[in-house]
């Protein structure tokens, strides 16, 4: 009487077989996708280039690091730079201002593309719509210069709100150089200018929700707002998730330029972020350790934050940036 085999020798021969099959997958993908691989190949070895080689210049955080010397001449003194930079009250000034816009602009500003996509998507002319999205995406692609001088221009202490004050008879109001609004300014500023980009994301995830689901749901006598709630939100919710982990692994990036443009004007105790702070502390005065010792503590962070988000995500049942291994 003759046996097939045991089962530890049926499992080596299955696991052989799907290995076999894998490297062939493997070789046909391959040949399949070689054109899409060469396309964008220059675009991976500019990444490598541009972004990932230099990270390893972050080894001058743990140095006092000296240009001249370079970094195999300059000294190493581990985590001095860290504990200076977690010593300075100018440090977690910045740290709080940019936590407190980061949180605010999640509060008010994240919710306003979902709402203008949600408004737009209910305009029932194609011409319409398309006029008015191109309007809203427009400031998107202005510099934060012009978008500066604009907000100046409007609601400065020479600005169009302030001369129609005047006119009236009443005290002008400069906006434009009080540290008390100046949380809501920025936010206002990053509404104006990039609502419109995350409007157009949005539409495009309302594009994919099936419109039978609708009428199935107008057919059982769901009104308006219970389609929204059942079948519009629930069919945004992964972008919203994605989006919202993208946005929390920026958490300590507010933004430079908006920053700097107007940190004469409120003052380093309002417009002091931790960019700002990289720059004046450390680059302005040429101590490179010190900056790229913030610097990485902030990409640490922002890392840190979007795993976070990302296992938070898979236990609500969304996908999140990656999915699960």
């Amino acid at each position: 009487m003759t046996t097939v085999g045991s089962p530890p020798r049926l499992a080596a021969r299955r696991k052989s077989k799907a290995g076999k099959a894998g490297g062939a997958s493997w070789r046909h993908r391959l040949r399949r996708d070689w054109p899409l691989l060469l396309m964008v190949a220059p675009v991976i070895v500019l990444l490598g280039v541009f972004h990932y080689f230099p990270t390893l210049g972050n080894v001058i955080a743990f140095q006092d690091y000296s240009p001249y010397a370079g970094i195999r001449g300059s000294e190493f003194v581990g985590f001095a730079n860290f504990s200076r930079m977690f010593s300075e009250p100018a440090f977690w000034s910045a740290l709080v201002n940019t936590l407190s816009i980061t949180a605010f602009q999640l509060v008010f500003y994240f919710p306003i593309p979902i709402f203008l996509a949600l408004l737009l998507n209910s305009v029932l002319s194609v011409r319409l719509r398309t006029i008015v999205q191109g309007i809203v995406y427009l400031p998107h692609f202005f510099s934060w210069v012009l978008v500066v001088s604009l907000f100046q221009q409007m609601i400065g202490g020479a600005g169009l709100l302030a001369q129609t004050l005047r006119s009236h008879g009443y005290n002008a109001v400069d906006l434009m150089t009080k540290p008390d609004s100046f949380i809501v300014l920025v936010t206002a500023q990053s509404v104006w200018k990039d609502a419109g980009w995350g409007m157009i994301v949005f539409l495009a995830a309302l594009s994919t929700i099936n419109p039978a689901l609708y009428e199935a749901a107008a057919a059982d006598g769901a009104n308006r707002w219970r389609r929204l709630w059942h079948i519009t939100l629930p069919g945004l919710r992964p972008v919203i998730v994605l989006l919202l982990i993208l946005r929390l692994g920026d958490a300590l990036t507010v933004g430079f330029e908006q920053f700097i443009l107007q940190r004469s004007a409120v003052g380093g105790g309002a417009a002091e972020v931790l960019d700002t702070y990289v720059y004046y502390q450390g680059l302005l005065v040429g101590d490179f350790g010190y900056g790229a010792a913030a610097g990485l503590f902030k990409g640490l962070v922002g890392l840190v934050l979007v795993l976070l988000a990302n296992r938070f995500a898979h236990l609500v049942g969304e996908q999140g940036v990656y999915s699960r291994s």
